[in-house]
């Protein structure tokens, strides 16, 4: 549907196509060097240990013979590079501004318009106080600074598209509120099935100091590796809430 929407409304793209932050590693969304952020960013999945878990314990259920290996491994692969098309052109069609004064961490931007023109002008760019409440005011948010995490972007890029096709600007929020819903589906699915795959490695695992652990129908077993899972993942979310940085102080040095 995003697609049609692009090739009907025919978007300009209005972000550079490179920026100063690449070179000079002191970008506000993520401030680093370009090398290996890209490759991380690239390769997340890969990196992270999740497309393993999944290759190991989810695809291979929807394998029933080998011929359609790669219909359903390297099909799934270019789909997931057109998703990631589609999710660029819609952060690249916002105005650079206003791109910024959502990803920045309030840390760096501050919580009020005034402040947050104030750092986008520091970074190269030019939004007017106005401009951000406007577009807040737009999609019936009270503020759409620091939004961090993505989803507020595409769900904003996605709303100019498909208001540029029906609506127009009178249809402009209902579109940024039908793809908020539409991201947290996506992410609730992809997070139930990170965690059940997590919690299938987490009991094999355990399962050898204590067998039990791997018959998935010990209660017991699927509790404590399900807590054990979830609380995982819920300190970082917990850690990117109440970090004024997004948690990205926590996360990055994993990588090395």
């Amino acid at each position: 549907l995003l697609a049609l929407g692009v090739v009907v409304a025919l978007p300009t793209l209005k972000m550079p196509a490179v920026t100063d932050f690449a070179s000079s590693g002191s970008g506000p969304v993520f401030a680093g060097s370009m090398f290996p952020f890209v490759f991380i960013t690239i390769a997340c999945g890969a990196l992270s240990g999740f497309h393993a878990l999944v290759s190991s314990g989810t695809t291979p259920k929807m394998v029933q013979k080998e011929t359609q290996i790669r219909m359903v491994g390297y099909g799934a692969m270019l789909v997931e590079s057109f998703v990631a098309i589609m999710a660029m052109i819609a952060a690249c069609i916002i105005d650079p501004g206003l791109y910024f004064a959502i990803n920045a961490p309030v840390g760096v931007i501050g919580d009020s318009v005034q402040s947050a023109s104030q750092a986008v002008a520091n970074f190269g760019f030019t939004i007017t106080p106005d401009a951000l409440a406007q577009a807040a005011k737009d999609v019936e948010e009270a503020s759409l600074l620091s939004r961090t995490g993505g989803a507020p972007t595409f769900a904003l890029g996605m709303s100019e598209i498909f208001s540029a096709v029906v609506g127009g600007t009178a249809m402009k929020a209902f579109w940024y509120h039908f793809a908020i819903m539409f991201e947290a589906l996506f992410i609730l699915t992809t997070v139930d099935a990170g965690t059940r795959v997590g919690r299938f490695m987490l009991q094999d695992m355990l399962g050898n100091v204590y067998k039990p652990f791997r018959e998935v129908s010990w209660k017991p077993g699927v509790w404590f590796a399900s807590a054990v899972v979830v609380g995982g993942w819920g300190y970082f979310l917990w850690v990117g809430v109440h970090d004024p940085l997004g948690g990205i102080n926590q996360l990055f040095p994993l990588f090395g």
